[in-house]
């Protein structure tokens, strides 16, 4: 699995857990605020049936020091059980239940606690009860204390339980993405010889007949077939190296163009097509994979033959850039039909057809090349001018000025072209 699917899967248990964890967390909540809220309430209705009871028989069967009874009659308070707390008794509400005879019902908080006041006439008087709710409110307090322990345990439970089921639950997922590459690979690798040996077959036979327009086409078609399984071999082998790609080596970016030139010249050749190369007359090296560094020159080269007429021209220019010459830099120049400056960025898209492609395909090509630039540290753009062609620019990091670089450990095909000149000059 690579970074990109680790983080894929990460975020995936992520999620689920959370989820998980947020819904159990959700069900404790509004279990607890259920409960509260039917606590809250048995306690009022308790309590405004006692202070009925105290208003009809002068007294509350409670604690005596949590409830009192006052008589008001001609402005004047009789009564009380025990000495009341500050504030009462309520004087407005005994005042306006003696003027309207309508019940009066007030809360008053006082010192941490809640009082509940109940004011009604009775008869010539007026009659009020007091009941201090201090206990009722500690049970509430004890019942939220409870409450939020157990919501604490319960979201840890929660998260424990949702990151055993993100496990489980994205265990498919990362099952599938390994049998997916694993398919893939082995389609690839399956397929390439036949189709190899089909595309061979295909151009002897038309060598050797008239020119024949139906074997150029299954010529031109075998080519294409054995263009996309290579691709998708090698996006699969990207896929599967734990790093995106395997460990690098110094690979010399001078002569992978030279020889990758060469490889194309014979065909330009027959095409009356020219390439040229220019270099800087020595290596020029970057830390890199050497089979994918020359995976991306060829590309460039086919894409730029594939959109070539013919007795169009190619430039290849290898060279130093950056402020300090730290930088390796590879350019394809050719003086093709080019494409449309907006599509400068989509063309790197996978399977991307600009309008009027026709058979002209990008396909996974250019969009591999971006992800094997990318994986060694560069960039890859792209330029055009429509009807005077494009241009491809890869610039790849050097090693610092004294780091350790050995020679590449291959042997190059073919010897270089000449600076400034391909073989199919």
């Amino acid at each position: 699995m690579n970074a990109a699917e680790e983080i894929l899967v990460r975020r995936a248990r992520l999620r689920l857990g959370l989820g998980v964890g947020l819904a159990i967390t959700a069900l404790l909540a509004l279990a607890g605020g259920i409960s509260y809220l039917v606590l809250v309430r048995g306690q009022e209705a308790q309590i405004r049936r006692e202070l009925a009871w105290g208003a009809a028989n002068g007294t509350v069967p409670g604690p005596p020091a949590c409830s009192w009874v006052f008589w008001y009659e001609h402005g004047t308070f009789l009564g009380a059980n025990t000495p009341p707390p500050p504030g009462l008794p309520v004087r407005a509400d005994a005042e306006s239940a003696a003027v309207t005879g309508r019940p009066r019902d007030s809360r008053l908080t006082r010192d941490g606690t809640s009082y509940y006041v109940h004011t009604e006439r009775r008869g010539d008087r007026v009659v009020q009860v007091a009941f201090d709710a201090r206990f009722q409110l500690s049970d509430r307090r004890h019942l939220l204390f409870a409450f939020t322990l157990a919501a604490l345990a319960g979201l840890l439970a929660a998260v424990l339980t949702g990151v055993l089921v993100g496990r489980h639950a994205v265990a498919p997922l990362v099952d599938a993405l390994a049998r997916q590459r694993r398919f893939v690979a082995d389609a690839s690798h399956e397929l390439r010889t036949p189709i190899a040996q089909v595309h061979t077959r295909a151009q002897l036979l038309a060598r050797r007949g008239s020119a024949s327009r139906d074997l150029a086409r299954l010529v031109a078609s075998t080519r294409r077939l054995g263009e996309i399984v290579d691709e998708l071999l090698l996006s699969a082998r990207l896929a599967a190296a734990p790093d995106g790609l395997p460990a690098v080596e110094p690979v010399d970016l001078a002569a992978l163009a030279a020889d990758a030139v060469a490889a194309e010249s014979d065909l330009a050749a027959e095409r009356g097509q020219t390439i040229t190369v220019t270099t800087p007359g020595g290596p020029l090296l970057v830390s890199g994979i050497e089979s994918a560094l020359r995976r991306v020159l060829s590309e460039l080269l086919a894409n730029a033959l594939a959109h070539l007429p013919p007795g169009g021209r190619i430039a290849v220019t290898v060279r130093r850039a950056g402020g300090h010459g730290n930088i390796a830099e590879v350019t394809v120049r050719d003086t093709g039909a080019g494409f449309d400056p907006a599509d400068a960025e989509r063309i790197f898209d996978r399977f991307h057809r600009g309008p009027g492609a026709g058979e002209r395909r990008h396909g996974l090509g250019l969009a591999l090349l971006r992800e094997v630039v990318t994986g060694h540290g560069g960039t890859i753009t792209a330029s055009s001018v429509p009807g005077h062609g494009a241009s491809f620019t890869v610039r790849l990091p050097m090693p610092t000025l004294g780091s350790r670089i050995a020679r590449p450990r291959w042997r190059r095909r073919g010897a270089p072209a000449p600076a400034g000149r391909g073989p199919g000059a």
